[in-house]
């Protein structure tokens, strides 16, 4: 399992096109990816489960497990840092 800890850069948070990006990008990889903000967890590759995830500013962990998981956790996590930017 991989995991990175980031802060959302975007200035409309992880919502519309930021969110579609952050899921487009998260299913070109083969591992479980997941967001987690406290408690909370969801499927980073289900748009209705990102959108309006976190606002800017807000701390993200991204958690990925499978093949390709280090490459998915930074590339996700490097994402949501800069988008919007």
């Amino acid at each position: 399992m991989a995991e990175r800890e980031t802060t959302v850069g975007a200035d409309a948070g992880i919502h519309g096109r930021p969110a579609a990006q952050l899921v487009k990008a998260a299913k070109q990889f083969s591992s479980r990816i997941e967001l987690v903000k406290g408690t909370r967890e969801v499927n980073a590759k289900s748009i209705m489960k990102v959108t309006g995830f976190a606002r800017k500013g807000e701390r993200v962990t991204v958690r990925a497990e499978g093949d390709d998981a280090d490459e998915a956790a930074e590339a996700v996590a490097n994402l949501i840092a800069t988008e919007g930017h």
